[in-house]
């Protein structure tokens, strides 16, 4: 239980992490997109803006002359009086000076007050609700007319001669156009976001449990681990402990009628020391620290060499060990761990074999690699078995295995010798009965 509450808050932290990354991606992503769309949107509006400070502040004594000359001023005749008519038109100079019919241009005096009332009239209700501020200048901002129309300003000074006065001119253009299409468009982004972020959460679940399932499947193989070696341990361990008490309460008993109990702690702890030696094995195995040492043999006389002393066995027994050696080259590997490897697949084919059954060893090449087949006509292994085979501590019949003295970690230890190699192990059916063991090596 313990162990499966840790899979649920790592599977929980992995989520909040995936859904913290996926949520912060969308909410940046969304909130780059919509000022990008906000500043397409504004872009022209500012432009237009700054394109008419620019016609304003290219009045010059050229445009004057040409006033002068207009036929609003042909009944002038003095400088006096046209420098005073000037000055009284001076407004209506600037505000006709822009063609942009979208452009509302303010004109204020030094003190900002409006001085151009005349030609506001579409706005004249809305005076007081245009802000102004002699300190903002140059600067594209913002204001609201009447709480409800959404504008644009530009406020710069337009500097006079001695028949211009100065003045500040306020430029104004209308965005609510913009302003809606900005609007909707954060509407859709945060909408966006939001399924994004649900689709995320849901995401973020699917890709935890992907990703821990490894996890969970290692804490679970660890657990079952654990039991395994805690169970293998206390069953020799007891016995152990069990017939020394025995010993001890006779300690003047000679050796020889001890004998039974003796060899039965010998054999337990015989026992014990290989189980170490294979947890050796496979703790090495999983920390990836074995280095291979190979070296280049002939495959076909190597087994035939290490086969000897197992046909005697085999024999005493009433089975059977064939030869059918055919692969006849040399090939690069750890000679150790290939003795050990085919000893483990021997000592299997020998305990779960019969008397008359037959044991079989072939080589041969396929696919360019070197294959072994160790196959037997013994009990067999059933389909969940064969699936399961080569798992730690996994015994089909615990029973009889320890009666046969195994621990279920050789065909484990089989499995990493011949996967360091670069090679492959499987188990099948070897149809009517027994199993058949083939092995795939690369040259």
């Amino acid at each position: 239980m313990e162990e499966q509450s840790e899979v649920r808050v790592y599977l929980l932290r992995h989520t909040i992490y995936n859904l913290i990354g996926f949520a912060t991606i969308f909410i940046i992503f969304g909130i780059f997109i919509f000022f990008l769309v906000e500043n397409i949107a504004y872009s022209n509006i500012n432009q237009t803006l700054y394109n008419s400070k620019n016609q304003l502040l290219e009045i010059d004594n050229e445009r004057i002359d040409i006033i002068i000359n207009s036929r609003e001023f042909k009944e002038m005749n003095t400088r006096e009086v046209i420098q005073d008519a000037i000055k009284t038109y001076q407004d209506k100079i600037l505000t006709k000076r822009i063609v942009n019919p979208n452009i509302i241009i303010i004109l204020r005096d030094m003190d900002g007050n409006i001085v151009n009332e005349d030609d506001l009239m579409r706005i004249d209700e809305y005076f007081e609700d245009i802000s102004f501020n002699k300190n903002n200048l140059d600067k594209v901002y913002e204001l609201k007319i009447g709480n409800e129309y959404s504008y644009r300003g530009l406020n710069f000074i337009f500097e006079g001669s001695d028949i211009i006065d100065n003045r500040y001119v306020q430029l104004l253009i209308n965005v609510d156009g913009e302003k809606a299409i900005v609007n909707n468009y954060f509407q859709i982004i945060s909408a966006s976001i939001v399924v994004g972020i649900v689709c995320s959460f849901f995401a973020s679940i699917i890709l935890s449990k992907k990703t821990l399932k490894p996890l969970e499947e290692n804490i679970l193989k660890q657990m079952e681990f654990v039991q395994n070696v805690s169970h293998e341990l206390r069953t020799p361990l007891t016995i152990i402990q069990a017939k020394q008490e025995l010993l001890l309460q006779e300690p003047n008993a000679k050796i020889i009628d001890k004998s039974e109990e003796i060899s039965l702690t010998l054999n337990e702890t015989k026992r014990l020391t290989k189980l170490v030696k294979d947890l050796l094995i496979l703790s090495r195995a999983d920390s990836n620290k074995l280095v291979l040492q190979k070296e280049n043999i002939n495959i076909d006389e190597y087994i035939k060499g290490l086969i000897s002393p197992y046909k005697e066995i085999a024999e005493m027994e009433g089975k059977n060990i064939e030869l059918e050696l055919g692969y006849k080259l040399d090939i690069d590997v750890d000679t150790n761990k290939i003795y050990q490897l085919m000893i483990i697949l021997l000592d299997n084919a020998i305990k779960y074999t019969e008397e008359n059954d037959v044991i079989k060893i072939k080589t041969y090449m396929k696919d360019n690699k070197c294959v072994i087949e160790v196959s037997d006509t013994g009990i067999g292994v059933s389909d969940e078995g064969l699936k399961r085979i080569f798992e730690r501590f996994y015994r089909e019949d615990a029973a009889r295995s320890r009666e046969t003295g195994g621990s279920g970690l050789g065909l484990s230890i089989a499995n990493y010798i011949v996967t360091a190699h670069g090679g492959t192990i499987k188990a099948t059916h070897n149809l009517p009965k027994g199993t058949i063991f083939t092995i795939r090596l690369p040259k």
